[in-house]
C-alpha cells in the first residue's frame, strides 16, 4: 500500500427495489459504521417492455443520488464504490442514465455481473456471521434478480443469479396489487422453473444452514415473528401460514399486516412467492436472516483494495493458470511496462497512476490467453474471454477495459474500440494499449536478456524512443519490429519516432 489509507470509506448499491448506502470509519484495517442510507427506489418498475428505463423512475432515482451524493461528493475517489445491478444490466439506456447519475454522486458507478453480485452478497453476510466453517446456502432476493450462493467459512463456492426479483414478479402476476390464490400459484411455479436446473447443486443435501440476505427475507421474517407464525425465523411451517394468509386477499390492502413497511407492501407478495419456491424446490426448512448483504460486500471488498489485496489480481492469476499463460514471459512484460511507467509525465493520464498500472500488469498477465484457444488472431480471443468470462472482482466496465487493452496489443491498432468506453479509460486505455504494444514488441525473443536503458518522451506529434548508440544497428530484428510498429501507428494518426 503506497497511499496513507482514508479515515472514511462508502459503497453504494443501486439495487433494482431500493438504493442503499453505508459509511465506515477506516482505522487500522478496521471498520466501524457510522452511517447508512436507504431508499426505496423501484428502479426495476421503470423498465417499459422494450427495456428502456422511463424518465418518471429517472428522476425518481437522480433524486435520490442527489442526497446521498451530499454525504459521500467530496470523498477521494479510492474511498468509494458505487454499483448498479440486475435493471441497470438490463435497461438499454443505462448509459444515460449512469452519466447524470455519476454527475449526483461525483462518483464513478460500475455495473456487476449477477455472479459477482452473488460474490459481494456472500462477502457482505460471511463478514456479518461468525467465523464457524459450515457450508452455508445464501439467498438474496432483489428487485430484479435473486441470488444463490453456497460457500464454506469466507470462499463462496457455488453462485448464481436468476432472473426474478421481488419487484419484476409483483409486476408481471399482481399488478396494481390484485391479489388471488391462482395468481400466487403462478408466480410460485414461475420462480420454481427459473430454479428447476439448480435443484440440485442447491438442495439442502448441499449444505449445513441458509441464511437469508435481503429487505424482503428481513420483512417475511418480521411478519411470521409478529403474526406468531414463526419464532425461529423463516421456517416453511411459518410460509405456508403465510402463502394460506395471502391467498384469502384480493388486493394487498386486505393483507392487514401493521408490521410490514408500507413502502414494501407493493413488492411483498412477489418475494414471498420466490421464498416459498426456493423452499419447496430446495428442501429448504428454516432460514435465519442476516443484517449483511452487498454493500456490506462492497466495503470488505474496498478495504481489500486499499491494503493491497485486490481480489482482481487473484482472479486474473486463476485465469492465467486456467489458460496455461506463459508466467515468465509476462514477467519481462511487467518489468518492461514498469520501465515504460516511469518515465510517464505526470499529466500523461487522467486516471489515478496506480489503478493504471494494475490493469497494465493485468493485460500482461492475459494478453496471451487466446493462444490456448487458437494461435491464429489470438489478440481476439483473449480479449472476447476477458470481456466475457465471469471475472470476480471486476465490474463489466472493468472488464470491457482490459478488454480493450488486450485486444489492441498487436498488429492493426483498432482505435475506434475505444470511443465507447467510461472516461477516463476513453483515452487512457488506448495509451496504455500502446504501452503494452512496445513493451510486447521490445520482448519478442521470449529470452531473459536487458533490455538497454532506452528513453520515452512525449511531444504533440506522438512518442519518441531514443536508444543507446549503436544499438538499433545491433539489433535490426528489433528494429524493423519497431519500424513496422510506427506504421501501424502512422495509420491511426499516432507518430512513434525511433532513434
Amino acid at each position: 500500500m503506497n497511499k496513507e489509507p482514508p479515515s472514511f470509506v462508502a459503497a453504494v448499491d443501486l439495487g433494482s427495489n431500493s438504493f442503499h448506502m453505508i459509511v465506515c470509519s477506516l482505522d487500522k484495517g478496521k471498520l466501524q459504521t457510522v452511517d447508512r442510507l436507504k431508499e426505496m427506489v423501484r428502479l426495476a418498475s421503470g423498465l417499459d417492455q422494450k427495456n428502456y428505463l422511463d424518465e418518471t423512475t429517472q428522476s425518481r432515482a437522480l433524486a435520490c443520488l442527489e442526497r446521498f451524493g451530499q454525504r459521500i461528493r467530496h470523498f477521494p475517489p479510492e474511498s468509494v464504490r458505487i454499483v448498479g445491478t440486475s435493471t441497470l444490466r438490463t435497461a438499454k439506456n443505462a448509459t444515460q442514465f449512469l452519466e447524470k447519475a455519476e454527475i449526483a454522486l461525483n462518483h464513478p458507478i460500475h455495473i456487476i455481473s449477477g455472479i459477482e453480485e452473488a460474490r459481494l452478497i456472500y462477502q457482505g453476510v460471511a463478514n456479518s456471521l461468525s467465523g464457524q466453517q459450515k457450508y452455508r446456502l445464501v439467498m438474496d432476493i432483489g428487485g430484479g434478480s435473486t441470488e444463490f450462493i453456497i460457500g464454506l467459512g469466507d470462499d463462496p463456492r457455488d453462485k448464481e443469479s436468476l432472473p426474478m426479483g421481488c419487484v419484476s414478479v409483483s409486476n408481471a402476476f399482481f399488478e396494481n396489487g390484485k391479489l388471488s390464490k391462482a395468481l400466487f400459484d403462478q408466480a410460485v411455479l414461475l420462480a420454481q422453473c427459473r430454479l428447476e436446473p439448480f435443484e440440485q447443486k442447491f438442495q439442502s443435501k448441499n449444505w449445513d444452514e441458509a441464511i437469508g440476505a435481503s429487505g424482503s427475507l428481513r420483512a417475511i421474517d418480521k411478519v411470521l415473528l409478529a403474526n406468531n407464525w414463526s419464532n425461529n425465523g423463516i421456517t416453511l411451517a411459518g410460509l405456508e401460514q403465510l402463502v394460506a394468509h395471502i391467498g384469502t386477499c384480493s388486493h394487498i390492502d386486505n393483507l392487514n399486516l401493521p408490521e410490514l413497511d408500507s413502502e414494501r407492501l407493493p413488492v411483498f407478495v412477489g418475494g414471498v412467492a420466490i421464498v416459498y419456491a426456493a423452499f419447496k424446490s430446495l428442501k429448504i426448512t428454516q432460514m435465519t436472516v442476516s443484517d449483511g448483504a452487498l454493500r456490506e460486500g462492497l466495503i470488505h471488498d474496498l478495504v481489500g483494495r486499499i491494503y493491497d489485496h485486490d481480489i482482481r489480481s487473484a482472479t486474473v492469476r486463476s485465469i492465467a493458470q486456467r489458460y496455461h499463460v506463459d508466467f515468465s514471459h509476462a514477467l519481462r512484460i511487467k518489468s518492461t511496462l514498469d520501465y515504460l511507467f516511469e518515465q510517464l509525465p505526470a499529466d500523461y493520464l487522467h486516471a489515478d497512476f496506480e489503478e493504471a498500472q494494475h490493469f497494465l500488469h493485468w493485460a500482461a498477465d492475459l494478453h496471451e490467453l487466446g493462444h490456448d484457444i487458437a494461435h491464429n488472431q489470438y489478440h481476439k480471443h483473449s480479449a472476447y474471454v476477458i470481456e466475457n468470462g465471469d471475472f470476480a472482482g471486476f465490474s463489466r466496465q472493468d472488464q470491457v477495459v482490459l478488454a480493450s487493452i488486450v485486444r489492441a496489443h498487436r498488429r492493426k491498432f483498432p482505435v475506434k474500440i475505444f470511443a465507447d468506453l467510461p472516461a477516463p479509460w476513453n483515452e487512457d486505455a488506448q495509451k496504455l494499449a500502446i504501452l503494452l504494444r512496445l513493451a510486447v514488441l521490445l520482448q519478442r525473443s521470449r529470452q531473459d536478456y536487458d533490455i538497454p536503458r532506452f528513453k520515452l518522451s512525449f511531444n504533440k506529434l506522438g512518442i519518441k524512443l531514443r536508444f543507446p548508440e549503436g544499438w538499433l544497428d545491433g539489433s535490426p530484428l528489433s528494429h524493423a519490429d519497431l519500424l513496422h510498429e510506427a506504421f501501424h501507428l502512422k495509420a491511426v494518426g499516432l507518430q512513434l519516432t525511433i532513434k
